[in-house]
């Protein structure tokens, strides 16, 4: 029986587990917010909480720095996942996102903008070749033939 013995062992050597906690602590104080199993969430928040106590400087708050938010089960193995995240930081992961998005924007534009020249100079090629022989047959009824399907053993209605 295992009574009064607070490790979580994760299925992992100590050595490995000290690693493990310690990473996930440096990633959910870096990124606020970290997506992983609710076992481990389980282990790293009071890891996480220690932390915060350690280095604070009278804070308001005497403890609860850590929320876990059950997300429901992985697909490729039915592992329980969650976030853990920083209670007092979803105001500020918010503003961070909106600011991102803007930023994604802006450098997409000029970026289509190289792209488009150099679709251009194949473009100027071509035309002038399908030119001359589009005015025997026209090109959309050569696009417009539907594929043909076939099932297994079935046969096509066509």
């Amino acid at each position: 029986m295992r009574h009064q013995k607070k490790t979580i062992k994760l299925g992992r050597t100590a050595e490995h587990r000290k690693a493990l906690l310690a990473n996930q602590v440096c990633s959910l104080i870096e990124h606020q917010r970290i997506k992983t199993t609710l076992a481990k969430a389980r282990a790293v928040r009071p890891l996480a909480e220690r932390m915060v106590t350690l280095g604070k400087n009278g804070a308001e708050r005497h403890g609860g720095y850590t929320r876990i938010v059950k997300l429901g089960h992985r697909k490729s193995d039915s592992a329980r996942m969650a976030f853990i995240e920083w209670v007092d930081m979803a105001e500020v992961v918010e503003e961070k996102a909106t600011e991102e998005k803007k930023r994604k924007k802006k450098p997409a534009e000029p970026k289509a903008e190289q792209i488009e020249p150099e679709r251009v100079e194949p473009e100027e090629q071509e035309p002038a070749e399908k030119e001359e022989e589009p005015a025997g047959e026209p090109a959309p009824p050569e696009e417009a033939k539907p594929k043909k399907r076939r099932w297994f053993g079935r046969k096509s209605s066509e």
